[in-house]
């Protein structure tokens, strides 16, 4: 049966609430609990963008990005990680067909495959497919994969980079991901080693970030997936901003203010102006977002997102997660010491997006260069994600 738009929004709002009742749990145990694994096989969201033509749903790019929004809400790690798993199986689906016969079956239409994107492994040409070696960083979701999704070099007999994806068994994890902040994300490294992968299961970059040739009933046929990622992963930033500033809302009506003889902060003319400060944030943050995924949602079938507009659209990612996080920080300057106590969601809140925006995609520095760079008719570098 097919989940519509309306229907996969109504089931995050669902999820949203118990990702929030087990962000503490998931913080722990640096993965995703089971109960939230078996959520999203319960509630069909896994293969909400697979196209219909590989049994998925097929919906577009505005359903993702939002519910991974409102998925934020709850849980910033936990819904960057659901949304990547989410992501990832449209990726699967610009494969060749005999791989994709491998990763969707009529019981179970979606695969779990964790995709780190840099190119930091090696690819030799050998009989019937590649010989891949490497090390490669930050493979979200890596301990629910049932694949893995590596980038690599191949120098012979041209120079190209390709994607290439193993069974998990393959892999070796490395458990790196002790961190601050994202800790639920379960990002650790994968290593391989002289492991063989047959061509099927095989596509270069190129042609896997570039959109491909569409599928039947691919709601998001063509898109360019380096935008596609870089909006819908700064979505659980933005759903952290929302539930902060409804955080402060709640806290500047009940709290009393220390030091003072019963003064009550939702009095406070200063507390007032901060609130409809982040609130005024909140909306131009949310108000370019929603531009940039409706426009992108604009190419859907197309295939020809100019350079100049991918830029702008890399960047709106980049400024979403910048605001979200200013947002953050606001109220954190005026929301008093007792929000970091651990049994307060704000902190971790904070926490997330403080990690979350040292991606590599929302380097604040190297996105503005990029659409500087492309504003002055200057071509993109090799190794700019455009």
């Amino acid at each position: 049966m097919s989940v519509t738009h309306v229907e996969v929004l109504h089931r995050a709002e669902q999820l949203s609430l118990s990702l929030a009742d087990r962000a503490e749990e998931a913080e722990t145990l640096r993965r995703l609990p089971t109960a939230t694994t078996d959520d999203l096989v319960e509630l069909d969201l896994l293969r909400m963008v697979v196209p219909t033509s590989l049994g998925g749903h097929g919906l577009g790019l505005s359903s993702l990005a939002h519910s991974t929004r409102i998925l934020g809400r709850g849980c910033v790690a936990s819904a960057w990680t659901s949304s990547f798993l989410t992501m990832h199986s449209w990726l699967l689906g610009k494969f060749p067909a005999e791989a994709r016969n491998e990763f969707f079956t009529p019981r179970q239409p979606w695969a779990l495959a964790p995709a780190p994107l840099a190119p930091t492994g090696t690819m030799t040409s050998t009989d019937g497919g590649y010989v891949v070696n490497g090390r490669w960083e930050w493979a979200t979701g890596v301990h629910h994969g049932q694949w893995v999704m590596v980038h690599a070099i191949q120098t012979e007999p041209e120079f190209v980079t390709r994607f290439a994806v193993v069974p998990l068994a393959d892999v070796t994890i490395d458990d790196v991901w002790h961190t601050s902040g994202m800790c639920a994300t379960g990002s650790d490294t994968v290593v391989l080693d002289d492991v063989f992968v047959p061509e099927h299961r095989s596509v270069l970059a190129e042609q896997l970030f570039s959109g491909g040739e569409p599928l039947e009933g691919d709601g998001m046929a063509m898109l360019p997936a380096i935008q596609v990622l870089a909006l819908v992963a700064a979505a659980p930033a933005l759903g952290a901003a929302e539930r902060a500033v409804d955080l402060y809302r709640e806290r500047v009506t009940a709290r009393v203010l220390a030091y003072s003889l019963g003064d009550r902060a939702v009095d406070q003319p200063a507390a007032q102006m901060r609130l409809g400060a982040v609130m005024s944030d909140l909306a131009t943050v949310r108000t370019q977002w929603d531009a940039a995924i409706e426009e992108l949602v604009g190419y859907t079938g197309r295939g020809d997102v100019p350079l100049e507009r991918r830029a702008a659209l890399r960047i709106a990612a980049a400024a979403t997660v910048r605001g979200a996080r200013a947002i953050i920080n606001t109220i954190a300057e005026g929301a008093g010491a007792s929000v970091y106590f651990n049994s307060s969601p704000f902190q971790r809140l904070q926490r997330d997006v403080e990690v979350l925006k040292g991606h590599a995609i929302f380097d604040w520095d190297r996105t503005t260069e990029l659409a500087g760079r492309v504003a002055l008719g200057l071509p993109p570098k090799p190794t700019d994600m455009i």
